[in-house]
Order: structure tokens, then C-alpha cells, then sequence
């Protein structure tokens, strides 16, 4: 089987995916004709890399723009503006066959696997699928490289001629990781793959995923709502804030010294594992803003317990204020 993909081979020096002041604004429609009243900012001017072999991880509430990044660069769901760069080429100007085959390379677990799955297939030929539009290998082949693959994630042969519907959640979220995996992608957007998972589960999925990578050279946007888990799983961490990204740095840098106040109050409500010990807790106020009709100046300005009069007016440029620490706010 000649066309069967293999391990990546890691160049951790290299970026792998470089997104250049990527944009998705989706319209919103009234009346009776439908005509476009505005748009909403989802995704709003953000800028990141990713280096071979790292895992990013990208955190903030719902509704900042996370799963909408992942989405969008994968093309699931087409940009307004901006670039994004996987390996040297293009993503948003390929088409037909060249996009076909980027997709062998680039893959998404996503948050719900029972969404994700045909209750109609068994989960072996769920698993098949993207070798079959691919054209890899003959029936059997494929058959016993799913088989392999659920091996991988912890599951029997004998679970490929089951339904989607006779799996508990994290059993699920395995199938689905060997789906994404099957291609042998170089990289994976994880959307949220343990938010739905039991505590002790959460562990299990996370120790397979940091396994698979150490064994296949993968690479991860690792989306989450959870700090401890993205303190867990990544390299370096991004934390957004409605449609834009506030502040970039190495996990261990970022826990340590975070410099936004957002940051800072995601940090504060981090719980402790010692009931001697207390974090003082920053409580914002107010709610998020409507990213129809974002705030003027730094969006968290309405909310931020340190804001001044600047913030209001000028938006904070995205800059780098230590090697590797980037952060927009006008007092970091």
C-alpha cells in the first residue's frame, strides 16, 4: 500500500500553520425580504502560528470565537478576510483536488461526538470513511487500519460492527479521535473534545491524545473552556475575548505572570487543591458585550476593574511585551 499515509516527521522549529488577521463576520438578516441589518464579529483580526509538534491552546467564554477560528481554518466554514498558511500553502486559495488532499493532513475532533457519527453505520465503516474518499488501500486494508486505529484509543475489534448508539460518551469521543486520525493528519483541531465528559474520563481522552501525538508527530489547536485542562495538554496558550485574541504565551509563563486583566480573572477562579489554601477571586462585572455591537476601544473595558479613560477611546495594539508574551491592553 504504497499510498498509505505515514508518521510526520517534526521540524518543532518550524511553524506548521501561520494565521495572518483572519476575519469571519456572518450577516445578520431582518424583515421580510431578509436584507442584511449587520453582522456579527465572531472571529475579528486575529493573528497566531502554531509550531510542528506543539499543541496551542486556545481558551476564553462562549461565544469569543474559538470553535469559529477552528472551523474556519479548516474551511468548514468560509472567511471574510485574512490568510492562513499550512506548511507553505495557501488554505483559503486551494480548490477541487489540491483542497481534497490538504484535508488528508488537517482534521477536527469535534466537541460532540454523537452529533458527529451516522447512528445508520457501524462505527468500523464510520471510521473507514475517509480512507474510502481518499482511495486508500483496498477494502480489507482499510478495514483492518480502523481496526488498528480503535485499538489505539482503547477500544476492541469487535466494537467496529457496533452503532454509535451502544457507546457511552467517553467511548464515543474515542471513536471519534480515531476517525481523525485514521489519515494520519499532520494536524488536528480538538474543539472541545472532554467538555461534555465525566471528570475521570477527562483524563483517559487527554493521556491518549498527548500519547498519539508523541507516537505520530501530530500538532494541536486544543480549544477549551477548562484552564486546567489546557494547562495540562499544551505548550503555549491563547486567551480570547469576544471575536479578539488578548494575550499569547508559553503555558508555563502565562500561569506564572499572566498581564491581562481578563487573563487575570480566568486565573483567579482556577480552584486550588488544598482546602487551606485561597485564591483571592476577581469578579468581573457586568455581562460579555454583543459581538453585534462590540464595545469601542479594548472590547473588555466595560468589564475590566483597572480600565481608564484611553481604553475606551483607542483600541490596544496585539504586541509583544516579553520574548514570547504578547498582549493587547493599553495598563499591561
Amino acid at each position: 500500500m504504497s499510498d498509505q499515509p505515514g508518521t510526520n516527521k517534526i521540524n518543532k522549529q518550524a511553524d506548521l500553520l501561520v494565521v495572518n488577521h483572519l476575519k469571519k463576520y456572518f450577516p445578520v438578516k431582518t424583515g421580510v425580504l431578509k436584507r442584511v441589518s449587520g453582522h456579527l464579529l465572531a472571529v475579528d483580526d486575529v493573528s497566531f502560528s502554531v509550531k510542528s509538534g506543539e499543541t496551542l491552546g486556545l481558551v476564553g467564554e462562549s461565544g469569543c470565537g474559538k470553535t469559529t477560528i477552528g472551523r474556519t481554518i479548516l474551511r468548514l466554514t468560509e472567511p471574510t478576510a485574512g490568510s492562513v498558511n499550512f506548511d507553505g500553502k495557501e488554505v483559503f486559495d486551494l480548490k477541487g483536488d489540491a483542497l481534497k488532499a490538504l484535508r488528508r493532513d488537517m482534521q477536527i475532533i469535534f466537541q460532540d461526538p454523537y452529533a458527529s457519527l451516522d447512528p445508520r453505520l457501524r462505527i468500523g465503516n464510520s471510521v473507514m470513511e475517509g480512507l474510502e474518499i481518499h482511495k486508500i488501500g483496498n477494502k480489507q486494508d482499510r478495514y483492518q487500519m480502523a481496526v488498528d486505529m480503535l485499538k489505539k484509543v482503547g477500544l476492541e475489534d469487535y466494537h467496529s460492527r457496533r452503532y454509535p448508539h451502544e457507546f457511552s460518551g467517553g467511548q464515543r469521543q474515542r471513536i471519534g479521535i480515531a476517525r481523525a486520525l485514521t489519515l494520519k493528519p499532520r494536524f488536528i483541531v480538538c474543539d472541545e473534545p472532554v467538555s461534555a465528559l465525566d471528570v475521570s474520563i477527562q483524563s483517559q481522552v487527554l493521556n491518549i491524545l498527548k500519547d498519539l501525538q508523541d507516537e505520530f508527530g501530530l500538532t494541536y489547536l486544543f480549544i477549551a473552556h477548562n484552564l486546567g485542562v489546557v494547562e495540562h495538554i499544551s505548550n503555549r496558550v491563547a486567551v480570547m475575548y469576544l471575536g479578539k485574541m488578548v494575550e499569547l504565551a508559553d503555558r508555563d509563563e502565562l500561569f506564572r505572570s499572566p498581564l491581562h486583566p481578563y487573563t487575570q480573572a480566568l486565573m483567579s477562579a482556577i480552584p486550588i487543591p488544598n482546602p487551606k489554601l485561597k485564591r483571592e477571586r476577581i469578579i468581573l462585572k457586568g455581562d460579555v458585550p454583543s459581538p453585534l455591537n462590540p464595545p469601542t476601544g479594548c472590547r473588555f473595558h466595560p468589564r475590566c476593574p483597572i480600565a481608564v479613560a484611553e481604553c475606551a477611546l483607542k483600541e490596544p495594539p496585539f504586541v509583544e511585551k516579553k520574548p514570547g508574551h504578547s498582549v493587547a491592553c493599553w495598563l499591561a
